[in-house]
């Protein structure tokens, strides 16, 4: 009889500690389940560069910063500085670099480390780097039967593939034969920036800076949002920023080429005299 209530103690005391670890269990995965990993991308244009200045073809090629261009990328620092980020990439090109310290520094996040990917440069512009913008684009409104560049800016406006069809044409027409269409920045840039993301994601998620390049940030979003959402325009200002979602594997665009947080840090400036 005692060996009997002894055997069903045991059998009790059993169950009462294996639902004690599955609520344990169910606990962890519900918190697990809770934790938001949630990617913020601000991508970013460089300041204006002396090469944008002078209205020349600035793919690969590369100029520092202008007084102007140094002042745009402080009025970012201070429009944005609210915004705490956890990581800070750019291109590997020094205006890109550049501009991303001088936004790190002014916002107070000084420490944060730079992490530079190749991958997010410009378009190669081949033969065309340097030379006048207007002689790369006269070109490539010629070749496609355009009588000007101006005619082809409009169409480009209404069509977003006439910039495909311009970006084919200056690799076509560049002699050096090292300069890129349209698909050859899209596949690199978008790789890169599904790796920082998911990267990021699997340390936590957070706000993420990016520094790019005009052009290049406009292809790697052109079809990046998971909704089928399709980025139509083709210039940003300098220091414009496109803030980009990433969540369970899918991305969603939220702006582009927004100039809000440069005019607010421009405001504060004005204040501050």
């Amino acid at each position: 009889m005692m060996k009997s209530m002894l055997l069903k103690c045991k059998c009790i005391a059993f169950i009462l500690l294996m639902g004690l670890i599955s609520q344990q269990i169910l606990g962890q995965n519900k918190q697990t389940s809770k934790k938001d990993n949630t990617v913020i991308l601000y991508i970013t244009r460089h300041g204006k560069t002396i090469l944008n200045t002078m209205d020349r073809v600035q793919g690969w090629a590369d100029t520092p910063l202008t007084p102007e261009g140094v002042q745009v990328a402080e009025f970012l620092g201070m429009g944005i500085k609210e915004v705490n980020f956890k990581s800070a990439y750019s291109s590997d090109l020094g205006r890109a670099r550049q501009t991303a310290r001088i936004v790190l520094d002014t916002k107070g996040q000084s420490d944060l480390k730079i992490v530079e990917v190749p991958q997010i440069r410009e378009t190669n512009f081949g033969s065309y780097e340097g030379d006048l913008n207007s002689k790369m684009w006269g070109d490539a409104a010629l070749y496609l039967h355009y009588k000007s560049s101006k005619e082809l800016f409009t169409d480009m406006n209404k069509n977003p593939d006439v910039l495909k069809n311009a970006m084919a044409t200056f690799k076509t027409l560049e002699t050096l034969g090292i300069g890129e269409n349209y698909d050859d920045v899209k596949a690199r840039g978008q790789k890169a920036i599904r790796q920082i993301a998911e990267n990021e994601a699997a340390s936590g998620g957070g706000n993420v800076l990016i520094v790019g390049h005009g052009m290049s940030i406009s292809v790697f979003l052109s079809d990046l949002d998971s909704n089928g959402k399709n980025i139509s325009g083709t210039h940003m200002g300098n220091a414009a920023v496109c803030k980009v979602i990433y969540k369970n594997g899918k991305f969603t665009i939220e702006s582009f080429g927004d100039l809000s947080y440069v005019e607010k840090g421009k405001q504060i400036s004005e204040k501050k005299r």
